[in-house]
């Protein structure tokens, strides 16, 4: 053992956190198979949940969770808000996640924390580490009475001791074609707005579900009365479409922020890719295994089928390397930024700061990554396996 840090877990698109009602009755981090967060917690490793709006941009997420963690008010920053039209700040968090997080321990040394997320949660933790690191200086030219969050301040990188991603999007992924071509992003968007704002202005909000979209006027802070107008909340919200989840997922949004976003020279960054598809024997076909949930398996099959093409606002060619997917993700674009550097982890290998490891291909769906309809035994022993891993770097 060679830290003691505590482990941020950080769930992704249309997830939830340990404070919401819904994660005891199914936890997002383990699902089918059993709450991972208490597991791990009787193996004696500090975890914690945090919750971060589910449809909101990586930006607003990032912002909750910095905010969650230290146990302050959710700043957006000034710029930030004035751009997309929304409220600069959200809900107070009175109690800290971590105590003392970037702070002196007895010995001197700071209290660091393990970032580990899955999906849209691995984009979130990278763009806040970015933000620790360099802080916004878009923020810090707009703020200049002094009310500047320390999150856009920079100078923190030695917060954080390693970044972990799960089936992470990190180059965005053909999902948004199949959306695209099947004219899903409206109706999307539609249906995720107008299903917040009813249900986030109920007692229901922040009890059981939370959608963290205060900054619109989409929903209540749990326990109070601050939704705006539902139809100027839904319509403020679809208006500024570039300030949502959908948006970032895309290979623009992607590649804007993996313009945006450098690794620490100072982090240890590990990234996990999962599989659920393999080549047909008979056709050579990319298809998904059978054990596939048959819910997303339709984007399984589109994802492994489409053919060769050249994205016209990124320029980024997706060739067969892009066909095997976890059926969200392609596994290719969950190993690393392709802007950064990346080795091939092998057991026992020197561990470096400031570089991915890329750890071995494993096989199972997007949502059997975090327990849903997996093995109880396989997935336990993958968490156990990572909290004993980023345990023993120093």
């Amino acid at each position: 053992m060679n830290n003691t840090y505590p482990y941020i877990f950080v769930h992704g698109l249309n997830g939830w956190g340990q404070d919401e009602g819904l994660d005891r009755l199914v936890p997002y981090f383990g699902a089918t198979t059993g709450g991972l967060i208490e597991f791990l917690r009787n193996k004696r490793y500090d975890c914690f949940s945090a919750s971060v709006g589910p449809f909101s941009s990586c930006w607003d997420r990032a912002c909750e969770l910095y905010a969650q963690i230290t146990g302050q008010r959710v700043d957006y920053g000034e710029a930030h808000s004035k751009k997309y039209h929304h409220k600069r700040y959200g809900r107070n968090y009175s109690v800290p996640l971590i105590k003392n997080w970037g702070q002196l321990d007895a010995n001197g040394k700071i209290q660091k924390v393990h970032l580990i997320g899955h999906s849209f949660g691995g984009t979130t933790i990278r763009l806040m580490v970015h933000l620790l690191m360099n802080g916004s200086p878009e923020e810090q030219a707009a703020t200049t009475d002094g009310s500047i969050s320390e999150l856009f301040t920079g100078g923190k990188e030695d917060w954080v001791h390693s970044v972990v991603t799960i089936c992470t999007p990190h180059n965005s992924s053909t999902t948004y074609y199949f959306a695209k071509d099947f004219h899903l992003f409206n109706p999307i968007q539609v249906v995720s707005a107008i299903y917040a704002g009813a249900l986030g202005r109920t007692k229901l909000n922040g009890k059981v579900v939370d959608f963290h979209m205060e900054q619109f006027g989409l929903t209540n802070i749990p326990g109070q009365k601050t939704a705006d107008s539902f139809v100027n909340s839904v319509k403020n919200y679809m208006d500024n479409y570039e300030d949502s989840c959908l948006t970032d997922l895309t290979p623009y949004g992607a590649k804007k922020i993996n313009d945006m976003i450098e690794t620490s020279p100072n982090i240890y960054y590990f990234s996990y890719p999962f599989s659920t598809s393999l080549k047909d024997s008979v056709t050579g076909k990319v298809v998904p295994r059978l054990t596939t949930n048959p819910i997303i398996v339709p984007i399984s099959w589109y994802m492994g089928l489409h053919k060769p093409f050249t994205d016209e606002f990124t320029g980024e060619y997706y060739d067969e390397k892009w066909q095997p997917n976890d059926s969200l993700v392609n596994t290719i674009s969950a190993t690393y930024p392709f802007d950064e550097d990346h080795v091939e982890y092998e057991k026992g290998m020197k561990l470096n700061t400031g570089v991915w490891h890329v750890m071995p291909e494993r096989v199972g769906d997007h949502g059997q990554a975090i327990g849903l309809f997996a093995n109880k035994h396989d997935t336990r022993d993958f968490y156990n396996e990572i909290a004993e891993l980023l345990l023993s770097i120093e």
